[in-house]
């Protein structure tokens, strides 16, 4: 049996309970075709970069694959008919990756450093007291000839 990597989006409006169900009825596809999951990975609601059928965002899933390939065209074609599915896409692999995804692990990252505010020198900080920071006005601009200042000295730039 072949190795496959296969992500799928689902409408943002789907609950992460359907998208579950979802996951269960896919993984059901592959093992009654003859195949099974090695791993299944839930990577949550997600920003889109552009727009997809009217949704700005879509709940990622990745499923590692050991099956036939009639089983994979099976799951694919459940796909296209299922109206929560946004995209989809399968690619052949040599082995599966162990542990986390880079995604899982960028999730993990991001957990760990918390929010960016929590640092020292975010948003909150108290930057303490400033004192008077005195005229902001700047130095005082020249002000522009007035035009019988300006005919003036075309004049004598004439008679010169």
């Amino acid at each position: 049996m072949a190795l496959y990597e296969h992500v799928f989006m689902a409408r943002q409006d789907a609950s992460p309970q359907q998208v579950d169900a979802l996951i269960e009825q896919f993984k059901s596809v592959i093992e009654s075709n003859g195949g099974k999951i090695a791993k299944v990975e839930n990577w949550g609601l997600k920003s889109l970069a552009y727009r997809i059928k009217k949704n700005r965002k879509a709940f990622y899933a990745l499923l590692n694959i050991d099956a036939p390939s009639a089983a994979v065209v099976e799951l694919e074609r459940q796909m296209r008919i299922n109206e929560d599915i946004l995209r989809f896409m399968t690619i052949r692999v040599e082995a599966h990756e162990e542990g986390l995804s880079a995604m899982m692990q960028k999730r993990d990252r991001d957990d760990r450093r918390g929010d960016r505010d929590d640092r020292p020198g975010g948003r909150d900080r108290d930057r303490g007291d400033r004192g008077d920071r005195g005229d902001r006005r700047g130095p005082p601009r020249d002000r522009a000839p007035r035009r019988e200042e300006f005919v003036a000295a075309v004049e004598a730039e004439e008679n010169d």
